[in-house]
């Protein structure tokens, strides 16, 4: 029994005519055949169904057929006879069906709508095309209407309507402004699928004047634009200004502030709604809702999950898009909106139906007379579309009967069929949402058999390697094949032998012995017809001598064998290879017969040698390395460069060559190994000169490779081991003809630079490569994988040119070909591109957060998809932020932090956390674009830490042994305050350490009150806190006790008062102003000492200024200060070294506000200055004769009590009252060393306080420091608030101290 099997791919080149047997015989595709065997006709191409065309254009009607006879064509519209000839508007193409519509003579195109067929008929049958439906495009203006400006709170929702005009096909909508730039769309504003613009909630930056609604015709190439829309958004300030500007004083009013409010859905209204989609097409379903926060929309299918692969989010997922439904895609989808309010939802049920779609669409019968067949027609759809049959274009039920057929159903059966039974069958498949016509032909033909492989065709192979035989036929009914070999041998039969079904023998394993004359006979009941073919079965090609490894030293000799053995009816080529590439043009290499021998072998002869053999049937190869080591040294000798050539001369000139000669210069010592050519193309680069081309040092002449259309002068320079010489002179020029260009731009690249773009750019061909004048280049693009015609443009001087209207991230073939007044270069290369990026659809989901410590935390998620990338991978950002620190309920500024992760990273690390805090973060990936949407937010926490050190330690109130110690807690506590660390050790005064002291104090402590000490001691104090995770940093302070309260050593009982053995200054107060500030002290030692006062800005490492302080006066003014600067001071005496006070801080008042500058400029205020001038002057009038009656006042008394003649009651420098204080009295004028933050002096209890006798430390001093209101009536104490005016003096506070 025969063995059949199909033929595989690998084997089909060599079949030339294949006949595919099911239950008929297909007519084979040969010329000549064709010419003699009579066909019904076939339609080959026609219009689509819905056939849009341009009104502007003449109207084109393909309908084409193939046949033998040549089939005639007749058309109907709208289901009755269209007869051509009687409109002259009306032509039919030669050969063809195909009807052509002249509009351009005024003729509307409108007036050809309508329903058009093509009948194609011949005497053996007729087929007919389907139902084309003829509509124009239409893109009608907008019509007008009064648009009134959109008055809208901010956080409200708004939609802006767009309602464009119904054109065929519907436009594409967009919004941009007045400078045609699209508006920019986002969660919070984004566009419907109707084109309506719609604003979830709006903001002030929505107020604008251009909302401007576009629609594009595509099929006309027009737009659109409706008139521009305002939106003007009141924000609840500007409310309130405006309620405020019209009511009075006593009205209630005020906006309310913007709230929040939960979701909406603005569209689709209600809770349900269904959808129709028909099955392939693309399923749109959007959800846009309204809500303040902005709403989050997410979709789920009830009882199923959205189908993988094919379900993408659209428009920030407020659109659901599935591709290629199916009926499995019915049932509900559900939309959710979201806010931290609560949610909303709708539901829409969508329901898949189906226009019919071929199960099995019937296929061409040829049958010879007496045969059986059948025709079966099988199609689907939702609802069941209904079969009816046609037979030439006629309902099967009224054409002519015919005894061989019998329809049922889906299913026509033919028996016995005769000649006459040849027609063309029409089968349609209906229902409510389409149909489907296929067109199969039954022909009848009775045909002896046939053979189409040539006669006597030589077939030659290798031995052991497979053999195919052909044995192209036809015949009607289809023959039987049998193979014989020799003229008179016996049927071949076998599992050796394999005989396909196209009538080619297969021999798999073919030997010499297989050589010979092989028989095919076809026959059928009609007739017997054989065909002789030629098999010669050749022996293999051998190297029987292969090349070997070798190792030469620089200027030997190598040679490398290669000896074959072949079949001797064979003729082999031998070719050698270096590394894979052709040798190099040089004379040191000589091929022989067996040999490649390599002359004077240097280092770049290093490399891989390859034979290769090659015959018409087979090839064979072999390799082998060299490796080229250094000669043994020869003695020094002095080397130079080489001369440069001389008499460059050109000879043999022709259009693309020309020869060129020249004479060595000399090699000065070193062999010249080769000679470099160079160019000037004085076309052009007059100047310039470039690479052409390199010989071997013993050549003197070379055949140049010339371009067209260049003006050549050459140059030659010569090269040793030494180096290069200098260039030789230029030769003569030589101007080449122009020709077409023979290369094509480089670096041709396809990258969109929008969404609906692609940008193609090229490397230009530079002014040689032109090859002529006239230089432009082709560009031409097509989608990939789309059965596409190529686009193409021609443009100059550009290396760019713009796509426009292109899907988003599609790959593009593209290729530039150049061209010049003379033609186009060599067809190009194909390049792939991609058009514009758009941002990714989706976020990455299933984001978790591992925390390491309490910096440091790990983030891992998982990738999106790449087809929702919709661009290159770029990475992911992850942002993360601080919410709050957990220790500290306040909040301040979100400060975003953002770290990238490149490529398809699905974790990474966020380092310098802060300790017990509360952080969110999440994921967006990121393509060339931008970023995409963020993952929902993931909260996590970090562990305690230690603490930071406490923010300040200060050390008050020293007495003979007790220290007072206030402190402030950790700026960055970091966790939970457990407690306070106080460390302390007495220092001596060559600055060694006593024994250490530590106290844990509880964490609510802030200050501190230490006793025991020792009197006059120095101690370093050690401060820090701690939380459960250990200690912080610590701040340290230095402080000293004091002596006895008198500042002398105790006497003994009933002793008299001794003086101090030890002067001292203490009690150091300040009373800042703006730009002064009043130092006093208390001073204890001996009479007519010289005080100074040192200074400086608090923090500065600068050196203490110095005033010295005229007399013995236990106060002094500063002046020339800065306005709300922090100062240092320290009192010192002259002549008592290293004795000074403890150092104090102050900080003067801010500047005054420049309102107050403009009051002096006022009438009302010169008045009144002139009214305080005159009461001042009327006061010191009374004093002075008080004075001079001799009346006391307590400052007088005080005056008496100090009798140091140097104190006089008013000085002469610096305009300030002398110290007056009671000199049985030591407390000072404040307690502590300290100035209160805000610059008030806190009375004290003694009555003498120069506090009482003024308006605070701001009404204490005027410009220059002196005293005002001293003589006023002492004011009843009050507490210092600290919330006090901290203005500069004014004349009104002058006044005031004199009520």
């Amino acid at each position: 029994m025969m063995k059949k099997k199909s033929i595989s791919a690998s084997k089909a080149s060599l079949i030339f005519f294949l006949c595919q047997m099911i239950s008929a015989l297909d007519v084979p595709l040969d010329s000549k055949l064709l010419e003699e065997l009579s066909q019904p006709p076939t339609i080959t191409q026609q219009s689509p169904k819905d056939y849009i065309v341009d009104p502007r254009e003449n109207i084109v009607i393909q309908c084409e057929a193939k046949g033998k006879p040549p089939p005639s064509f007749s058309w109907t519209r709208n289901g009755t006879h269209f007869d051509i000839d009687k409109d002259a508007q009306v032509t039919m193409k030669p050969n063809s069906g195909t009807l052509v519509v002249n509009i351009m003579n005024g003729v509307k195109a409108e007036a050809y709508e309508g329903v058009y067929q093509c009948t194609a008929r011949n005497e053996r049958g007729a087929a007919i095309s389907n139902n084309i439906v003829i509509r124009p495009s239409r893109s009608p203006l907008w019509t007008k209407e009064k648009l009134e400006p959109n008055h809208v709170r901010e956080g409200d929702s708004l939609v802006l309507n767009c309602r464009p005009p119904v054109g065929l096909p519907p436009p594409i909508i967009f919004w941009m402004d007045n400078a045609f730039q699209r508006l920019p769309q986002s969660e919070r504003v984004s566009q419907g699928l109707n084109g309506d613009l719609y604003f979830s909630n709006v903001q002030p930056e929505d107020t604008r004047e251009d909302y401007i609604c576009y629609a594009r015709f595509n099929h006309t190439q027009t737009i659109q634009q409706k008139q521009p829309i305002s939106v003007k958004v009141f924000s609840m300030d500007s409310l309130n200004d405006t309620i405020a500007a019209n009511l009075s004083d006593t009205d209630i009013y005020g906006a309310k502030p913007v709230t929040e409010r939960p979701p909406v859905l603005l569209t689709p209204t209600g809770s349900t709604s269904n959808k129709v989609e028909l099955r392939g097409n693309v399923l749109l379903l959007e959800c846009i809702a309204a809500g303040l926060p902005t709403p989050v929309i997410r979709w789920i299918k009830e009882g199923g999950e959205l189908p993988a692969n094919r379900t993408f989010f659209e428009n920030f997922k407020k659109t659901l898009k599935i591709i290629d439904v199916s009926e499995a895609d019915s049932g509900n989808y559900k939309c959710i909106a979201r806010n931290i309010l609560g949610s909303t939802h709708h539901v829409i049920s969508v329901t898949v139906k189906a226009s019919p779609y071929w199960i099995t669409a019937p296929r061409n019968l040829v049958l010879s007379p007496g045969e059986d067949g059948t025709l079966i027609c099988r199609a689907n759809g939702n609802p069941k579309p209904s079969i009816s049959w046609l037979t030439n274009g006629v309902p099967i039920a009224i054409a002519p009967e015919d005894p061989s057929r019998k329809v049922d159903g889906d299913t026509i059966i033919f028996s016995a069929v005769q000649e006459r039974s040849s027609a063309v069958y029409q089968c349609n498949a209906s229902n409510e949402y389409g149909y489907l016509l296929a067109n199969a032909f039954v022909n009848v033909l009775a045909e002896p058999p046939r053979i189409l492989t040539p006669a006597n065709k030589l077939y030659q192979v290798i031995a052991d390697s497979p053999a195919l035989i052909d044995c192209a036929y036809f015949g009607s009914p289809k023959p039987e094949i049998e193979w014989f070999k020799g003229v008179k041998g016996s049927i071949l039969r076998g599992n050796e032998y394999v005989f396909h079904d196209n009538g080619t023998l297969e021999i798999p394993v073919a030997q010499k012995d297989s050589t010979g004359t092989y028989t095919c006979v076809a026959r059928n009941k009609l007739g017997k017809t054989q065909n002789e073919v030629q098999l010669e079965v050749k022996d293999p090609t051998m190297i029987i001598k292969q090349p070997e490894y070798k190792v030469i030293q620089r200027s030997a000799q190598a040679s490398f064998e290669c000896v074959i053995k072949h079949d001797p009816t064979l003729l082999p080529t031998v070719i050698w290879l270096k590394d894979n590439n052709e040798l190099p043009d040089d004379e040191r290499f000589l091929v022989g017969k067996d040999n490649l021998t390599i002359m004077n072998v240097t280092d770049k002869d290093d490399g891989t040698y390859t034979c290769i053999v090659n015959t018409t049937l087979d090839s064979v190869s072999a390799s082998a390395v060299l490796t080229v080591v250094a000669a043994p040294p020869t003695p020094a000798i002095i080397y130079a460069r080489p001369n440069p050539p001389l008499d460059l001369e050109l000879t043999g000139q022709l259009e693309r060559s020309i020869e060129l000669s020249w004479v060595p210069g000399e090699e000065n010592n070193s062999p010249i190994t080769n000679f470099v050519i160079e160019y000037e193309d004085g076309l052009h680069e007059p100047g310039v000169w470039h690479y052409q081309t390199e010989v071997p040092g013993s050549q003197t002449t070379v055949q140049l490779k010339l371009s067209p259309y260049v003006n050549y002068s050459f140059r030659v320079i010569a090269v040793n081991e030494i180096g290069r010489s200098q260039p030789s002179e230029p030769s003569e020029q030589y101007l080449t003809k122009s020709a077409n260009p023979d290369e094509n731009p480089s670096n041709v690249q396809g990258i969109g630079s929008e969404p609906d773009n692609l940008v193609i750019t090229w490397e230009s061909l530079k002014g040689f490569q032109s090859n002529g004048p006239g230089l432009q280049y082709k560009v031409s693009w097509r989608q990939k994988d789309v059965d596409d015609e190529w686009t193409s443009v021609v443009v100059a001087n550009v290396s760019k040119y713009i796509v426009s209207g292109t899907p988003t991230f599609v790959p593009y073939e593209i290729k530039v070909q150049a061209l010049n007044d003379l033609g186009y270069a060599p067809e190009p290369s194909e390049v792939i591109g991609h058009s514009g990026e758009d941002l990714p659809m989706v976020a990455p989901g299933n984001v978790q957060v591992h925390v390491i410590n309490s910096t440091l935390a790990k983030v891992h998620w998982d990738p999106v998809p790449l087809k929702s990338v919709r661009g290159h991978l770029q990475g992911y950002k992850v942002y993360y932020w601080k919410v709050q620190s957990l220790s500290r309920r306040s909040k301040r500024h979100v400060e975003k932090k953002i770290l990238t992760f490149r490529g398809n990273k699905t974790f990474g690390m966020l380092p310098g956390l802060e300790p017990y805090s509360s952080y969110k973060l999440n994921v967006r990936v990121v393509n060339g674009k931008g970023e995409g949407p963020a993952s929902p937010d993931k909260m996590f926490k970090t562990p305690e830490g230690v603490p930071s050190s406490p923010s300040f330690l200060k050390i008050t109130n020293p007495t003979l042994d007790s220290l007072t110690l206030e402190w402030g807690s950790p700026t960055h506590p970091n966790g939970v305050l457990t407690s306070y660390i106080l460390k302390f050790q007495p220092i001596n005064n060559t600055h060694e350490l006593g024994p250490l002291v530590e106290i844990r104090i509880p964490a609510n402590e802030s200050s501190l009150i230490l006793k025991n000490l020792n009197y006059s001691t120095r101690y370093k104090f050690y401060f820090n806190a701690q939380t459960s995770v250990g200690s912080g940093s610590q701040i340290t302070e230095e402080a000293v006790t004091i002596m006895d309260e008198a500042g002398i050593l105790r006497p003994a009982v009933g002793a008299g008062k001794v003086q101090p053995l030890y002067p001292r200054i203490r009690n150091v107060t300040t009373a800042a102003a703006e730009t002064y500030a009043n130092i006093s002290w208390e001073y204890e030692g001996p009479d007519h000492a010289n005080f100074y006062v040192e200074y400086g800005v608090a923090g500065s490492k600068e050196d203490w200024k110095k005033e010295i302080v005229n007399g013995s006066r236990s106060f002094f003014v500063l002046k020339g200060l800065t306005p709300g600067t922090a100062y240092k001071v320290r009192v010192g005496a002259e002549g008592l070294s290293g004795f000074r006070s403890s150092e104090d801080l102050f900080e003067t008042g801010p500047a005054m506000a420049s309102r107050q500058v403009d009051i002096a400029t006022q009438g009302w205020f010169i008045g009144l200055m002139c009214a305080v001038a005159l009461l001042i002057l009327i006061l010191l009038i009374v004093c002075f004769i008080r004075r001079n009656k001799g009346g006391k006042y307590p400052v007088k008394e005080k005056e008496d009590a100090h009798a140091d003649p140097e104190i006089q009651p008013m000085k002469e420098d610096d305009g300030t009252f002398g110290e007056y204080s009671d000199a049985e009295d030591h407390k000072p004028l404040k307690k502590g060393s300290r100035t209160p933050s805000d610059r008030t002096v806190k009375k004290e209890d003694s009555d003498d306080s120069l506090v009482d006798y003024g308006e605070g430390v701001n009404g204490q001093f005027n410009e220059d420091g002196s005293f005002i209101g001293q003589y006023s009536g002492k004011k009843e104490k009050e507490p210092a608030e600290g919330n006090e005016s901290s203005e500069a003096p004014s004349p009104v506070n002058a006044m005031n101290s004199f009520v």
